[in-house]
Protein backbone atom coordinates (compact mmCIF):
# COMPACT_ATOMS: atom_id res chain seq x y z
CA UNK A 1 0.00 0.00 0.00
CA UNK A 2 2.72 2.62 0.80
CA UNK A 3 4.30 2.03 -2.64
CA UNK A 4 0.98 2.64 -4.38
CA UNK A 5 0.49 5.87 -2.46
CA UNK A 6 3.99 7.02 -3.38
CA UNK A 7 3.39 6.30 -7.07
CA UNK A 8 0.20 8.36 -6.95
CA UNK A 9 1.90 11.25 -5.15
CA UNK A 10 4.75 11.19 -7.67
CA UNK A 11 2.25 12.03 -10.42
CA UNK A 12 0.42 14.84 -8.65
CA UNK A 13 1.15 18.57 -9.03
CA UNK A 14 2.17 20.51 -5.93
CA UNK A 15 -1.14 22.43 -5.46
CA UNK A 16 -3.04 19.13 -5.17
CA UNK A 17 -0.36 17.67 -2.89
CA UNK A 18 -0.67 20.66 -0.58
CA UNK A 19 -4.46 20.49 -0.73
CA UNK A 20 -4.33 16.87 0.39
CA UNK A 21 -1.87 17.93 3.06
CA UNK A 22 -4.32 20.43 4.53
CA UNK A 23 -6.93 17.67 4.80
CA UNK A 24 -4.42 15.27 6.40
CA UNK A 25 -3.34 17.96 8.84
CA UNK A 26 -6.85 18.56 10.08
CA UNK A 27 -7.69 14.85 10.21
CA UNK A 28 -4.60 14.38 12.36
CA UNK A 29 -5.54 17.32 14.55
CA UNK A 30 -9.05 16.05 15.31
CA UNK A 31 -8.15 12.35 15.56
CA UNK A 32 -4.83 12.49 17.43
CA UNK A 33 -5.13 14.19 20.80
CA UNK A 34 -1.37 14.10 21.45
CA UNK A 35 -0.68 15.76 18.11
CA UNK A 36 -3.20 18.57 18.61
CA UNK A 37 -2.35 19.13 22.27
CA UNK A 38 1.35 19.40 21.49
CA UNK A 39 0.78 22.11 18.88
CA UNK A 40 -1.46 24.12 21.20
CA UNK A 41 0.78 23.70 24.24
CA UNK A 42 4.03 24.52 22.47
CA UNK A 43 2.60 27.70 20.99
CA UNK A 44 1.01 28.64 24.31
CA UNK A 45 4.02 27.89 26.50
CA UNK A 46 6.46 29.93 24.48
CA UNK A 47 3.97 32.82 24.40
CA UNK A 48 4.44 33.33 20.68
CA UNK A 49 1.05 34.91 19.98
CA UNK A 50 0.15 38.21 21.73
CA UNK A 51 -3.46 37.20 22.53
CA UNK A 52 -5.91 34.29 22.37
CA UNK A 53 -7.26 35.29 18.97
CA UNK A 54 -3.80 35.39 17.45
CA UNK A 55 -2.95 32.11 19.16
CA UNK A 56 -6.01 30.39 17.67
CA UNK A 57 -5.18 31.73 14.21
CA UNK A 58 -1.57 30.55 14.45
CA UNK A 59 -2.74 27.08 15.52
CA UNK A 60 -5.08 26.88 12.52
CA UNK A 61 -2.37 27.95 10.11
CA UNK A 62 0.13 25.56 11.63
CA UNK A 63 -2.19 22.55 11.37
CA UNK A 64 -2.55 23.15 7.64
CA UNK A 65 1.16 23.78 7.11
CA UNK A 66 2.10 20.68 9.10
CA UNK A 67 -0.19 18.57 6.95
CA UNK A 68 1.35 20.03 3.81
CA UNK A 69 4.76 19.08 5.15
CA UNK A 70 3.71 15.48 5.75
CA UNK A 71 2.50 14.91 2.20
CA UNK A 72 5.09 16.98 0.36
CA UNK A 73 7.86 15.03 2.11
CA UNK A 74 6.51 11.73 0.79
CA UNK A 75 6.17 13.28 -2.67
CA UNK A 76 9.76 14.53 -2.62
CA UNK A 77 10.99 11.06 -1.70
CA UNK A 78 8.96 9.57 -4.56
CA UNK A 79 9.53 12.10 -7.35
CA UNK A 80 12.51 12.39 -9.64
CA UNK A 81 15.16 14.98 -8.90
CA UNK A 82 14.19 16.97 -11.98
CA UNK A 83 10.53 17.17 -10.92
CA UNK A 84 11.40 18.26 -7.40
CA UNK A 85 13.82 20.95 -8.51
CA UNK A 86 11.10 22.53 -10.65
CA UNK A 87 9.31 23.36 -7.40
CA UNK A 88 12.17 25.61 -6.29
CA UNK A 89 11.34 29.08 -7.58
CA UNK A 90 14.25 30.96 -6.04
CA UNK A 91 17.27 30.48 -3.82
CA UNK A 92 18.41 33.40 -1.69
CA UNK A 93 21.97 33.29 -0.40
CA UNK A 94 23.58 30.75 -2.73
CA UNK A 95 26.67 32.97 -2.84
CA UNK A 96 27.36 31.93 0.76
CA UNK A 97 27.62 28.32 -0.47
CA UNK A 98 30.03 29.28 -3.24
CA UNK A 99 32.23 31.18 -0.78
CA UNK A 100 32.28 28.22 1.62
CA UNK A 101 33.10 25.74 -1.15
CA UNK A 102 36.00 27.91 -2.25
CA UNK A 103 37.46 27.67 1.27
CA UNK A 104 37.57 23.83 0.88
CA UNK A 105 36.99 23.21 4.59
CA UNK A 106 33.51 21.78 4.34
CA UNK A 107 30.03 23.10 5.07
CA UNK A 108 27.74 22.28 7.97
CA UNK A 109 24.16 22.94 6.86
CA UNK A 110 21.78 23.50 9.76
CA UNK A 111 18.23 22.91 8.54
CA UNK A 112 15.63 23.19 11.32
CA UNK A 113 12.08 21.80 11.18
CA UNK A 114 10.94 24.91 9.34
CA UNK A 115 9.06 24.90 6.05
CA UNK A 116 10.15 22.13 3.70
CA UNK A 117 13.42 20.84 5.09
CA UNK A 118 13.68 17.95 2.62
CA UNK A 119 13.86 20.14 -0.47
CA UNK A 120 16.91 22.09 0.73
CA UNK A 121 19.07 18.95 0.67
CA UNK A 122 17.71 17.90 -2.73
CA UNK A 123 18.53 21.33 -4.12
CA UNK A 124 22.11 21.20 -2.87
CA UNK A 125 22.82 17.57 -3.81
CA UNK A 126 21.73 18.25 -7.39
CA UNK A 127 25.05 20.10 -7.56
CA UNK A 128 27.35 18.74 -4.86
CA UNK A 129 27.61 15.72 -2.50
CA UNK A 130 26.21 15.88 1.01
CA UNK A 131 26.21 13.54 4.00
CA UNK A 132 23.06 13.83 6.11
CA UNK A 133 22.77 12.88 9.78
CA UNK A 134 19.48 11.08 10.43
CA UNK A 135 17.52 8.99 12.92
CA UNK A 136 15.47 6.10 11.48
CA UNK A 137 11.70 6.47 11.64
CA UNK A 138 9.95 4.33 14.25
CA UNK A 139 7.82 2.54 11.67
CA UNK A 140 9.92 0.22 9.52
CA UNK A 141 8.00 0.86 6.28
CA UNK A 142 8.41 4.61 6.69
CA UNK A 143 12.08 4.22 7.55
CA UNK A 144 12.65 2.23 4.35
CA UNK A 145 10.86 4.83 2.23
CA UNK A 146 12.82 7.63 3.89
CA UNK A 147 16.17 5.96 3.30
CA UNK A 148 15.37 5.15 -0.32
CA UNK A 149 14.06 8.64 -0.97
CA UNK A 150 17.03 10.40 0.59
CA UNK A 151 19.74 8.19 -0.88
CA UNK A 152 19.53 9.74 -4.30
CA UNK A 153 22.09 11.51 -6.46
CA UNK A 154 24.84 12.84 -4.19
CA UNK A 155 23.23 12.11 -0.81
CA UNK A 156 24.80 9.80 1.77
CA UNK A 157 23.12 8.94 5.08
CA UNK A 158 24.91 8.89 8.41
CA UNK A 159 23.09 7.35 11.40
CA UNK A 160 22.86 9.42 14.57
CA UNK A 161 25.57 7.52 16.43
CA UNK A 162 29.36 7.46 16.74
CA UNK A 163 29.76 5.84 13.33
CA UNK A 164 27.60 8.53 11.75
CA UNK A 165 29.63 11.31 13.38
CA UNK A 166 32.79 9.80 11.93
CA UNK A 167 31.16 9.87 8.50
CA UNK A 168 30.37 13.56 8.97
CA UNK A 169 33.97 14.33 9.92
CA UNK A 170 35.31 12.45 6.91
CA UNK A 171 32.99 14.34 4.58
CA UNK A 172 34.00 17.71 6.03
CA UNK A 173 37.69 16.88 5.75
CA UNK A 174 37.09 16.14 2.07
CA UNK A 175 35.69 19.66 1.76
CA UNK A 176 32.12 18.38 1.33
CA UNK A 177 28.88 19.36 3.03
CA UNK A 178 26.96 17.70 5.85
CA UNK A 179 23.34 18.26 6.83
CA UNK A 180 21.98 18.34 10.37
CA UNK A 181 18.57 19.00 11.93
CA UNK A 182 19.81 21.22 14.79
CA UNK A 183 16.50 21.31 16.68
CA UNK A 184 16.21 17.55 16.96
CA UNK A 185 16.49 16.36 20.57
CA UNK A 186 19.71 14.32 20.93
CA UNK A 187 20.17 11.31 23.15
CA UNK A 188 21.15 11.80 26.78
CA UNK A 189 24.83 12.67 26.96
CA UNK A 190 24.99 14.00 23.39
CA UNK A 191 23.80 17.50 24.20
CA UNK A 192 23.38 20.24 26.79
CA UNK A 193 20.47 22.25 28.15
CA UNK A 194 19.99 25.62 26.47
CA UNK A 195 17.18 28.15 26.25
CA UNK A 196 14.85 27.96 23.26
CA UNK A 197 12.05 30.54 23.03
CA UNK A 198 12.49 31.11 26.74
CA UNK A 199 12.12 27.43 27.65
CA UNK A 200 14.83 24.89 28.55
CA UNK A 201 15.51 22.55 25.64
CA UNK A 202 18.06 19.75 25.42
CA UNK A 203 20.22 20.75 22.45
CA UNK A 204 22.97 18.98 20.53
CA UNK A 205 26.53 20.24 20.91
CA UNK A 206 27.77 18.29 17.88
CA UNK A 207 28.03 21.31 15.61
CA UNK A 208 30.64 23.04 17.73
CA UNK A 209 32.72 19.86 17.88
CA UNK A 210 32.60 19.43 14.11
CA UNK A 211 33.65 23.03 13.53
CA UNK A 212 36.47 22.81 16.09
CA UNK A 213 37.79 19.70 14.32
CA UNK A 214 37.53 20.96 10.74
CA UNK A 215 37.04 24.74 10.73
CA UNK A 216 34.02 24.17 8.48
CA UNK A 217 31.60 26.96 7.54
CA UNK A 218 28.17 26.79 9.19
CA UNK A 219 25.17 27.81 7.09
CA UNK A 220 21.51 28.01 8.06
CA UNK A 221 19.01 26.86 5.44
CA UNK A 222 15.26 26.38 5.13
CA UNK A 223 12.71 25.99 2.37
CA UNK A 224 9.90 28.53 2.64
CA UNK A 225 6.60 27.05 1.46
CA UNK A 226 4.89 29.45 -0.93
CA UNK A 227 1.06 29.79 -0.80
CA UNK A 228 -1.34 27.93 -3.07
CA UNK A 229 1.19 25.31 -4.08
CA UNK A 230 3.32 27.78 -6.02
CA UNK A 231 6.56 26.15 -4.92
CA UNK A 232 9.38 26.99 -2.52
CA UNK A 233 11.97 29.65 -1.89
CA UNK A 234 15.19 28.37 -0.34
CA UNK A 235 16.90 30.70 2.12
CA UNK A 236 20.58 30.31 3.02
CA UNK A 237 22.49 32.50 5.45
CA UNK A 238 25.67 32.17 7.51
CA UNK A 239 25.73 31.54 11.23
CA UNK A 240 27.34 34.80 12.23
CA UNK A 241 27.62 33.96 15.93
CA UNK A 242 29.46 31.19 17.77
CA UNK A 243 28.58 27.50 17.54
CA UNK A 244 27.50 26.78 21.11
CA UNK A 245 24.12 25.15 21.68
CA UNK A 246 22.72 28.50 22.81
CA UNK A 247 24.11 30.29 19.76
CA UNK A 248 22.40 27.78 17.49
CA UNK A 249 19.10 27.94 19.36
CA UNK A 250 19.16 31.73 19.05
CA UNK A 251 19.80 31.48 15.32
CA UNK A 252 16.94 29.02 14.84
CA UNK A 253 14.61 31.29 16.81
CA UNK A 254 15.48 34.09 14.42
CA UNK A 255 14.49 31.95 11.43
CA UNK A 256 11.30 30.61 13.01
CA UNK A 257 10.04 34.09 13.84
CA UNK A 258 10.03 34.84 10.09
CA UNK A 259 7.56 32.03 9.35
CA UNK A 260 6.20 30.71 12.67
CA UNK A 261 3.21 29.01 11.03
CA UNK A 262 5.58 26.78 9.05
CA UNK A 263 7.53 25.44 12.03
CA UNK A 264 6.90 21.88 13.22
CA UNK A 265 5.27 22.74 16.54
CA UNK A 266 3.91 19.19 16.78
CA UNK A 267 7.48 18.02 17.45
CA UNK A 268 8.40 17.26 21.08
CA UNK A 269 11.18 19.82 21.15
CA UNK A 270 11.07 20.31 24.93
CA UNK A 271 11.00 16.66 25.92
CA UNK A 272 13.50 15.09 28.30
CA UNK A 273 16.27 13.22 26.47
CA UNK A 274 16.57 9.44 26.67
CA UNK A 275 19.59 7.21 26.71
CA UNK A 276 20.28 5.88 23.22
CA UNK A 277 19.01 2.35 22.58
CA UNK A 278 22.45 0.97 21.78
CA UNK A 279 23.76 2.42 25.04
CA UNK A 280 20.91 0.84 27.01
CA UNK A 281 21.64 -2.53 25.48
CA UNK A 282 25.30 -2.37 26.46
CA UNK A 283 24.56 -1.29 30.06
Amino acid sequence: MPKIILKILAMLPLPIIHGLGVVIGWVSYWSDEKFSRRIRNNLHNIRFAPNLKAHARLVRLNVSETGKGMIETLAIWAKSERSVLQWVKHCEGWHHVETALAAKKGIVFLTPHLGCYEITARYYTARHPMTVLYSPARKSWLSNIMEQGRQRSNTSLAPANLSGVRSLLKALKRGEAVGILPDQVPDLGDGVWATYFGEPAYTMNLVGKLVDATDATVLLAYGERLPWGKGFTIHIEPLDTGTTAQDINNAIEHLVRKKPEQYLWSYRRFKKPQLAREKRVKS
